[in-house]
């Protein structure tokens, strides 16, 4: 009876969000979508395995500042435009440890932020202007515009 109710319930869990990365690399995403999950992040985390983030999705395009308050891994940070391009990168992000907690600015507007691991943004070369594929992420990223 607990097989067959794990069987349905592993058939009903919706797919994996992933995200690829230009050499190849899938990693594993947690989705920061609400109000609630963009504020706490990361936080209180002590690990973060090499081939997983999190993509903090906005409803608008804007720079979006992150810092690293409460958040005791260093991270990598990729923000990204609304087709998944690569905007900025601010690599190995060191934890805050007391206040005030400096913000990381991204030097153009975006509508998603990646974060990882520190140091793998590095590793597999990630650099603005390069595009990053998403795979059963709901509503990112949006479709190029046509102009007419």
């Amino acid at each position: 009876m607990l097989l067959a109710l794990a069987v349905v319930l592993a058939s009903t869990a919706p797919p994996q969000p992933l995200c690829t990365f230009p050499d190849g690399t899938v990693i594993r995403l947690e989705l920061a979508i609400t109000e609630e999950e963009r504020e706490m992040g990361l936080m209180f985390r002590d690990s973060l395995a090499e081939n997983a983030g999190m993509l903090f999705i906005f409803d608008s395009a804007a720079r979006w500042p992150f810092w690293m308050k409460n958040t005791f891994i260093p991270l990598d940070l990729v923000w990204l435009d609304d087709t998944g391009v690569i905007t900025d990168v601010r690599a190995n992000v060191q934890p805050c440890r007391r206040d005030p907690c400096p913000s990381y600015t991204p030097q153009a507007p975006g509508r998603a932020v990646l974060e990882l691991k520190g140091g793998v943004a590095t590793a597999h070369g990630l650099v603005p202007g390069q595009k990053l594929t998403f795979t059963n992420v709901k509503g990112y990223p949006l479709p190029r515009r046509s102009t007419p």
